[in-house]
């Protein structure tokens, strides 16, 4: 199984560009084009959050026009710039696994990974939640998983990163959470977007994983104090491979166009095995 992780597309008015500089819409497209030249295809893709930039219905049309030319399932959650309900009423015709109340989470058992949402938002704040509520419901969907392969994706980490312009607006939860966590080993990552960077770390008895995103990037700025930035470095998408006895294996992919893929002619001089290509 393959699946694919984008997030934080903060998709903008037409003409009106984010924080004045960033376009990035053709930056959703150009992610979506990414995926559709995979191959082999993903099985289904993850959008970790902040589909939209503030909420707007234009804004969500131009998240469903883009996810509209995938053909394999796309599953959406909410992060910090979305608006719940306006996500709900705008996305819900082509997402019909969203709940049609209350909070914007859900499981599918369609694959041999095991996917659960989380719906972390706390309206009007940057940083979200895991509340009573939210953990019975993901205690009670880990209970009907049976030990089943499982990946948990939510927009905010439910962990610390280490850089203080992150952690100032983290997902805040019970020590109950890694506790519940930590007592399914099943649970192979806990996917998350939020902090538009490539940031992994053991979480809980599993690994946590942030994915970067689709149009600018939080500058890395590791002194104290300091609050964040934007830096238009590469954008990426995450490429999770699950396979029998292996567990899920999760690799990095820019989106861009980078040159052609070439093959490797080693140097007479190299000290190591030459590689030989088997016979047809």
């Amino acid at each position: 199984m393959i699946i694919a992780q984008i997030s934080d597309l903060h998709a903008r008015p037409h003409g009106s560009p984010a924080y004045g500089v960033v376009d990035t819409n053709p930056a959703i497209a150009r992610a979506v084009d990414q995926i559709l030249k995979l191959d082999p295809r993903p099985d289904c893709v993850l959008v970790t959050g902040d589909l939209s930039d503030c909420g707007l219905p234009e804004e969500y049309g131009i998240v469903r026009a883009a996810l509209e030319r995938l053909p394999m399932p796309v599953y959406v959650i909410p992060g910090n710039h979305d608006r719940r309900e306006t996500l709900r009423a705008e996305l819900r015709p082509g997402h019909p696994y969203l709940p049609q109340s209350g909070f914007l989470h859900y499981a599918v058992d369609d694959f041999p990974v095991r996917l659960i949402g989380l719906d972390t938002v706390i309206a009007g704040e940057d940083g979200g939640e895991i509340c009573a509520a939210r953990e019975a419901w993901l205690a009670e969907r880990l209970a009907e998983g049976q030990g089943k392969p499982t990946a948990i994706f939510m927009h905010h980490p439910p962990f610390a990163v280490g850089v203080d312009g992150m952690d100032v607006m983290p997902c805040q939860v019970s020590p109950g959470f890694a506790r519940l966590i930590a007592a399914h080993p099943e649970i192979e990552r806990v996917l998350c977007g939020h902090y538009h960077r490539p940031i992994q770390l053991r979480f809980a008895g599993t690994i946590g994983y942030v994915v970067p995103g689709t149009a600018h990037q939080v500058a890395l700025d590791l002194r104290p104090g300091t609050e964040n930035r934007f830096v238009m470095e590469p954008p990426a998408l995450a490429l999770h491979v699950w396979k029998p006895g292996l567990g899920l294996v999760s690799h990095l992919q820019p989106i861009g166009d980078y040159g052609p893929i070439r093959d490797f002619v080693l140097d007479p001089a190299y000290p190591g095995k030459p590689q030989t290509v088997p016979a047809s």
